[in-house]
């Protein structure tokens, strides 16, 4: 408890100094008298900032201290300062009817970044001073399912993996006594009865216990608990969100993808330039995709590979160094603004702004082969950026993505869809979700070999 404690104030002490650096440059500059529309209403836009700024640090996760690097801490704080920091920006230009000077607001950033980093050092430090590294045991079927837990590694000051237990025999009692003595636990893959087993173990015990679910965990996640002929019972359906929410999510959808392409326009212009003058070929390409219900449209993106990349006739995704990107195709997806074009997809409504990205006809049965329950991603409508896109990366296995997606489904929401809105903005800079697939491969799950299609789930 005082562990907590301890971390918590640190936490706070971090978020209201930040508050402070603000109150202090803005009541000393923006509202002493310079801006006759601001010089009452300081105390508000103080209000305004410390309310947008807390919720900023909950969307970004910044103060995940143990769970992320120092970098990452200090990416993600200072990305929450610089948002907060032009939202306010903008409503007091248009509240105090004049443009404000924004070096003064700059300033502040940067003296905030500055101490985001000396925070986000003494709390890490301080957090691995009291935390130490926890004894851990791995429990997994199959190497596939050990590799999900790859990522472990970086967290060696948090966990010290001291036994590894593959394919473990059939008696719960058996595993119980081998796991006896550890803190922590990670389970993927194993059979339900045995996973089940272990977390009541980890309950009772007082362990931590981390499980990979199934997708069926997750579905279940979403289910709807109910008392039914005398007997607790949960409701599993298809996804039927509420007509109010519909009609504010495509309003949504209808005003944001208009003020997009009224924004972006110049930079689709010079970007639609760019990529005629390097080979003369079209800036557009059409791409066959599912949306809700298996529907088919046509997806716009601006063209980063070379005209007819799959004229060998086999529909595949981008590889980790794939050769036929084009230099400014390079630039444009590093950039994301090869996907702006699908601002008018939203506007006409065959996507949405928040949901699944939407698959290839092919791809997706390809997955579906492996995994019948892939199609369930179709009950809602394809976004353009969505749960997978946040917390997965671009060659996230699709078993894993189908999860995330599920999760979202389970989930939807306005306040949702606005935290993972927000969420896209931090990831715009993150090279791990751009990386493409394995070279070789043509779909997450399904690679080439001589010639034909060999999958790479088991």
């Amino acid at each position: 408890m005082k562990k907590t404690i301890l971390m918590r104030g640190m936490k706070v002490l971090n978020v209201a100094a930040s508050i402070a650096l603000f109150a202090f440059g803005w009541y000393g500059y923006y509202a002493s008298g310079r801006y006759p529309g601001l010089t009452e209403s300081g105390m508000l836009i103080c209000a305004f900032y410390a309310i947008l700024l807390v919720i900023m640090r909950r969307v970004y996760n910044a103060y995940d201290v143990g769970g992320s690097r120092v970098s990452e801490l200090i990416y993600s704080l200072s990305l929450s300062d610089v948002i907060v920091s032009g939202i306010v920006y903008v409503v007091a230009s248009v509240s105090g009817v004049a443009l404000l000077n924004p070096l003064p607001l700059l300033g502040i950033v940067v003296l905030q970044g500055i101490w985001n980093a000396v925070w986000s050092l003494a709390a890490n430090k301080v957090y691995f001073r009291i935390h130490k590294a926890k004894k851990t045991v791995i429990i997994y079927e199959e190497d596939n399912d050990l590799k999900k837990l790859e990522e472990i590694k970086y967290f060696s000051s948090k966990f010290d993996v001291q036994k590894y237990m593959k394919n473990p025999v059939d008696d719960i009692h058996a595993i119980i006594r081998e796991i006896e003595g550890y803190d922590v636990v990670f389970v993927a893959g194993i059979p339900a009865t045995l996973r089940n087993g272990i977390v009541k173990y980890c309950v009772e015990q007082n362990v931590q216990g981390y499980i990979a679910p199934h997708v069926g965990d997750v579905i279940m996640a979403g289910a709807t608990y109910m008392q039914m002929f005398s007997v607790p019972l949960v409701r599993v359906r298809r996804s039927q969100p509420s007509p109010e929410y519909l009609f504010i999510k495509r309003a949504f959808d209808i005003f944001v993808s208009l003020i997009g392409i009224i924004v972006t326009s110049p930079v689709m212009l010079v970007t639609a330039i760019a990529i005629m003058a390097y080979d003369h070929g079209p800036a557009l390409y059409k791409q066959v995709r599912l949306t809700k219900d298996g529907r088919e449209f046509k997806i716009l993106k601006f063209r980063s590979m070379r005209v007819n990349a799959e004229k060998d006739g086999v529909a595949r995704l981008a590889s980790a160094h794939d050769d036929r990107i084009t230099p400014v195709g390079h630039f444009i997806r590093a950039c994301r603004l090869d996907e702006l074009p699908q601002l008018f997809n939203i506007l006409k409504g065959d996507m949405t702004i928040v949901g699944p990205r939407p698959e290839r006809p092919e791809i997706a049965a390809q997955y579906e082969e492996e995994m019948p329950a892939f199609n369930l991603r179709l009950q809602v409508k394809a976004g353009l950026t969505g749960f997978a896109q946040v917390e997965g990366r671009y060659n996230t296995t699709p078993y894993d993505k189908l999860q995330m997606d599920l999760m979202y489904i389970n989930s939807m929401s306005v306040s949702e869809d606005l935290r993972l809105m927000f969420a896209t903005v931090k990831i715009l800079f993150i090279k791990d979700s751009t990386e493409g697939i394995a070279d070789g491969q043509v779909t997450a799950s399904v690679a080439v070999e001589n010639g034909k299609n060999v999958s790479t789930i088991k």
